[in-house]
């Protein structure tokens, strides 16, 4: 699995982090994406996937 972020795109809503917690988290100054795990574990892709999915600002990609 693949995750790329768009750091200038992310808005800082927090919907990744809530959809995988293990592989997103925030930065504490301005709420922009931080991803912990850039090569999670197979059973973390459909969280993954569902994190980019509820991005609003499209900042996540995802290539399995």
């Amino acid at each position: 699995m693949n995750i790329s972020i768009d750091y200038d795109k992310c808005c800082g809503a927090g919907q990744c982090v809530l959809a995988a917690p293990e592989v997103f988290d925030q930065r504490d100054d301005d709420g922009v994406v931080i991803l912990l795990d850039a090569d999670p574990p197979a059973e973390q892709l459909a969280a993954v996937r569902e994190a980019a999915a509820v991005c609003p600002a499209a900042a996540i990609e995802v290539v399995a």
